[in-house]
């Protein structure tokens, strides 16, 4: 299956917990940190959650 890059560009302080927990389950801990997932669509979902905060890397 095809993967994405997400980096997480933007702090998390400040932000919701609900929003907190999503970038700890994309497996983001700190900034400029850049992960690999599969592209599925509860991956997809939670990125768009989060998208003010992350951009995908090619």
């Amino acid at each position: 299956m095809a993967t994405i890059k997400i980096k997480q560009t933007k702090s998390r302080i400040g932000a919701p917990a609900n929003q907190k927990r999503t970038l700890d389950a994309l497996g983001l801990r700190k900034l400029n940190h850049v992960v690999e997932c599969e592209c599925t669509p509860s991956i997809l979902g939670m990125v768009d959650k989060v998208k003010h905060l992350v951009t995908i890397v090619k």
